[in-house]
């Protein structure tokens, strides 16, 4: 097995750069052959890993989320393989596969690892590997993103008070299914294919990657303070269990909402309100950890 390193060497505030000297001793290690090819932007990372995939070699995504993505993307109803490496800023994808959080030490499941088929969302032509969400959450998202003053894992946090600060209600129409279409007020309607985001929310616990739907959470209006105070329990999954959160479950969501919203997936904007959001079940082949170990050599 030969793998394509596809990095993203400012991804995580050149977290991966920094790292690649150690993934590659890594691989060497561990008999892997690779090679390494540097991304200028997500669209040449669709273009690599589809090289990749024609090649017969794996492609591996060395990046954040919104790389992961895009690879994932590209190699969508092929017969490619995607690995994957963490070397964002939240490494949410990687957090659901329970692949170690070093880029060294996730080298073992390239190696060692087992390819399942793996759904995808979609909004319109773009998919995502994780949680498209939009209202309070487009808000966060856009402020995380343009700031440079705070890094890590704590800009989602930063994202989430700073947004907070200016947010009013907005109402939400949200069709599943084809059902009836309802309006609620509140916060956030995220379409959930993962459980985390935002660099370890759990935002829809009981979200899988290989069941065929999507996890619709609705968070409902409350007082900002109270929003505020049980924000921490998003951690946990805790949250399901407040009254002005709701869960549903479908296939295909429908949202539109009282103004106007931009749609954020794996970190990035995907689409502007209203949207449709689907799932392309077993869409993409994934190396994941084993469930059986490997035998000692």
């Amino acid at each position: 097995m030969t793998l394509s390193l596809i990095v993203n060497p400012f991804a995580g505030g050149g977290r991966a750069a920094r790292e690649l000297d150690g993934v590659e001793a890594a691989l060497r290690g561990l008999g892997l052959e690779h090679h390494v090819e540097r991304t200028r932007s997500l669209d040449h990372a669709r273009e690599l890993a589809l090289a990749a995939a024609q090649a017969g070699e794996t492609a591996v995504a060395f990046g954040g989320d919104g790389l992961i993505g895009a690879v994932a993307d590209a190699l969508r109803h092929t017969d490619g393989v995607l690995g994957v490496l963490p070397g964002g800023r939240g490494n949410d994808f990687v957090r659901m596969l329970g692949i170690p959080g070093s880029p060294p030490a996730a080298c073992e499941v390239l190696a060692h690892g087992e390819v399942r088929r793996l759904d995808l969302g979609v909004v319109g032509e773009r998919t995502f590997i994780g949680i498209a969400s939009c209202g309070f959450d487009s808000e966060a998202n856009r402020i995380a993103n343009e700031t440079t003053l705070v890094r890590g894992r704590l800009v989602y946090a930063y994202g989430l008070l700073r947004a907070l600060a200016g947010w009013r209600p907005a109402t939400f129409t949200v069709a599943v299914d084809g059902a009836a279409a309802r309006s609620v007020s509140g916060y956030t309607v995220a379409a959930a294919n993962s459980r985390y985001y935002g660099g370890g929310m759990m935002l829809a616990p009981d979200a899988t990657l290989e069941d065929g739907m999507l996890d619709v959470v609705l968070i409902l209006e409350t007082p900002k303070l109270r929003f505020l105070r049980h924000a921490p329990a998003v951690f946990t999954g805790a949250h399901v269990r407040l009254e002005n959160v709701e869960l549903l479950r479908g296939r295909t969501i429908e949202i539109s909402a009282s103004r106007p919203f931009t749609m954020y997936a794996d970190g990035d904007p995907i689409a502007e309100l209203p949207v449709t959001v689907s799932v392309l079940p077993a869409a993409v082949q994934t190396l994941v950890p084993a469930t059986t170990p490997p035998s000692p050599a």
